[in-house]
């Protein structure tokens, strides 16, 4: 159940019966501001129009919208007017997916009457978007004290502008990372790195983790949720990887947080070779109090027997099917942690690559393909929610691994992992 914000007595109020909602109009707490509106079902096309405008008032900042709590203008109170559940909120999440301009991910709950008649409450919770404002109807929407209102050129700018900070914020972090790529004078494979960062998160969020007596345990567990978290299989069909994040096995203390790694990455993060062929083949996920999550593997490339750069010198050949396959399980992984412990907030999410000029993607058959990359690093990030975490993982990978994949000709290989439904 997703908090709702009443006030600033009232942060995080969860209803989860009908009695919960009475109390709250008993009470007196309910008031349409700029966390909160109270609406009836739509019933129209002109319904679904006003909704989704709401629906993009809501996107700047986030809010709740209530559906079956409405105002008695006569008495200036709220009553509650149940409504008929069935289909409502496939309703609406159609209204928020396909009006919208970009569309909008939301998270809905239902809340049945004690009447037990079918009808009840639908909490619609939407998150502050990472693409916001939206459009409806070619106009932008924001939300007031308690209404909506249409956004003006100035303030577009600076939502926008907004957004491109956060952006540029997750590249820092990425860029960060890759400069401290512990085999980055090892071998010539090309580098893949994953990082994400609660954009609203405190600093010790991720704490009830990293600092229980078994949070190796405890990270282990995570993962293997990741591993078999159904619709993540489904996306990725058929799209087997090593190594991947099974083959983190050693747990390691890290600053400010814990990590798992496979066997040649050990501790303070030194790379020791065992004289393994597979030595270079390093994969690590690090997990900060902060919530903060890293990802470093470093077999994004390997060298082909059958096509040569040189005398002696096997090409490089990239597997792209590896980056879709990580950056699924990662974006998976940040939705349980969420859930996890009870950040409800936006994400910055960024993918990096390296050691890539010149390389095109590897075939079962010879070469498909004749694209080579013409660029040595890939950089891209983008915002997330956790209503898009929860329902369009595909969406957010498609964001994030697009441009790679169009410049390798090879996007069209991925739909599953890169639907808006997956």
């Amino acid at each position: 159940m997703t908090s709702i914000y009443l006030s600033s007595d009232n942060p995080r109020w969860m209803p989860k019966t009908e009695a919960d909602l009475q109390a709250a109009v008993d009470g007196g707490l309910f008031e349409e501001s700029h966390h909160l509106d109270l609406k009836k079902a739509p019933n129209s096309k002109g319904d679904n129009k006003e909704l989704a405008r709401d629906l993009a008032s809501f996107a700047v900042d986030g809010g709740t919208l209530i559906i079956g709590v409405l105002e008695n203008k006569d008495r200036r109170a709220f009553e509650l007017a149940p409504q008929p559940l069935n289909g409502l909120a496939e309703k609406v999440e159609q209204v928020a997916r396909t009006i919208p301009d970009p569309p909008l991910a939301i998270i809905t709950e239902e809340v049945s009457a004690a009447a037990g008649d079918g009808t009840g409450y639908l909490i619609v919770h939407i998150p502050a978007s990472p693409l916001a404002p939206h459009m409806v109807d070619n106009r932008y929407f924001g939300r007031g004290d308690k209404t909506k209102y249409q956004v003006g050129d100035a303030e577009v700018v600076a939502l926008h502008m907004r957004r491109r900070n956060a952006e540029a914020d997750g590249l820092t972090l990425l860029r960060k990372e890759m400069d401290e790529d512990p085999l980055r004078d090892v071998g010539a494979q090309s580098h893949l790195f994953l990082v994400a960062q609660p954009t609203a998160g405190r600093r010790d969020m991720c704490l009830p983790i990293t600092g229980a007596n078994n949070w190796n345990h405890r990270l282990q567990m995570l993962i293997q949720r990741v591993l078999e978290a159904p619709r993540t299989q489904e996306a990725l069909s058929g799209m087997g990887f090593s190594p991947d994040l099974s083959s983190a096995h050693q747990g390691h203390r890290r600053a400010r947080g814990v990590a798992r790694s496979s066997a040649s990455l050990g501790a303070g993060r030194i790379y020791t070779p065992e004289g393994s062929s597979s030595d270079e083949n390093v994969i690590e996920l690090q997990l900060f109090e902060d919530g903060g999550l890293r990802l470093l593997m470093t077999r994004l490339s390997a060298p082909n027997p059958r096509a040569y750069d040189s005398p002696g010198e096997p090409e490089q050949v990239l597997f792209d099917f590896a980056a879709v396959v990580l950056t699924r399980h990662m974006l998976e992984l940040i939705r349980l942690i969420s859930e996890e412990v009870g950040y409800h907030g936006n994400w910055a999410v960024a993918v990096g690559a390296n050691r890539l000029r010149g390389r095109r993607i590897w075939s079962q058959s010879m070469f498909t393909s004749t694209h080579r990359y013409s660029d040595d690093t890939y950089e891209e990030s983008t915002g997330t929610t956790l209503a898009e975490l929860r329902d369009a993982q595909g969406t957010v990978t498609r964001r994030l691994l697009g441009p790679l994949l169009r410049s390798l000709d090879s996007e069209e290989a991925f739909g599953s992992a890169l639907d808006a439904e997956g």
